[in-house]
């Protein structure tokens, strides 16, 4: 088993990048308006800010919870289709909990002319764009994002990490790289190299698809890998879901009513999860 979760971790990242060209392929190019309507409603407040380490510029966007306490920090990590306007809308899902939200746009200055995710002429250069990220880069975004967001007035210093599809991997693995983390979240994520385990100091949660074979059939492996580290991880797999069930269940076009109940009953699990921090 140590040999097999680390030839399968490439694999899947690839095959997560094929599930999002599928589904690109089948979508309009305007399939994420229903997903900038829902923030532009929202009540809280949302900003972006510029994230300065080293030469690097991070574009990071931040929603405040309304809350009159200062509120644990959750860093996001967008999916490979970049920090999408569902990306943003999911933050917002998660200030509305009671959390201060920031997201890294992981390809500033990786795009056109210097730019981010929005700078990219369609959405496969996107995913081809995020699919090609340096690793130890987005380890560095994601401390200088996290660093930045706990030095906030409003913060209370915990932090917790929540990514989805590309970004569950990267959830999993920032937890492997980040001391101070009061939990992880990983959204149909692969797991990092068994070796890295025994470097986790948090609790892992995950959030599987039950119709997404490929992603949820390397639970029973990491289970166990988790258990011989002395770590904890507490996956559920959720039955006839399908890949990326976060978005899906809330897209006006799904047509799977497993993703909707799927993304009702794993944001209600994400939010005790975050109370019990």
């Amino acid at each position: 088993m140590k040999n097999r979760l680390p030839r399968l971790v490439s694999t899947l990242l690839l095959l997560c990048a094929a599930l999002a060209i599928a589904a690109l392929a089948s979508s309009p190019a305007s399939a994420q308006d229903w997903a900038k309507t829902i923030l532009d409603k929202s009540p809280r407040h949302q900003e972006w800010v510029k994230v300065k380490y080293g030469s690097r510029t991070v574009d990071a966007f931040v929603v405040y919870p309304e809350v009159s306490h200062k509120a644990p920090v959750v860093l996001l990590i967008h999916e490979i289709f970049g920090l999408s306007d569902w990306a943003r809308s999911m933050a917002d899902n998660i200030a509305a909990m009671g959390y201060i939200v920031i997201a890294p746009d992981l390809l500033s200055g990786f795009g056109p002319s210097g730019g981010g995710t929005s700078s990219f002429p369609d959405q496969q250069s996107v995913i081809k764009a995020v699919s090609g990220l340096d690793p130890a880069t987005v380890t560095a975004d994601l401390n200088a994002t996290a660093d930045y967001a706990l030095k906030f007035p409003s913060a209370n210093g915990k932090l917790a990490v929540a990514g989805f599809c590309w970004g569950g991997g990267q959830s999993f693995r920032f937890a492997t790289n980040r001391k101070n983390l009061a939990a992880a979240f990983v959204f149909y994520g692969p797991p990092p190299p068994t070796e890295s385990l025994a470097a986790i100091t948090a609790p892992v949660y995950g959030f599987y698809a039950g119709s997404d074979a490929r992603i949820s059939a390397t639970v029973p492996d990491t289970k166990t890998a988790m258990a011989a580290a002395g770590k904890k991880y507490d996956p559920v797999i959720y039955d006839g879901a399908g890949h990326g069930f976060m978005r899906a269940g809330e897209d006006p076009t799904n047509t799977n009513p497993a993703n909707t109940a799927a993304r009702a009953q794993a944001l209600k699990r994400l939010e005790t999860l975050l109370k019990g921090m």
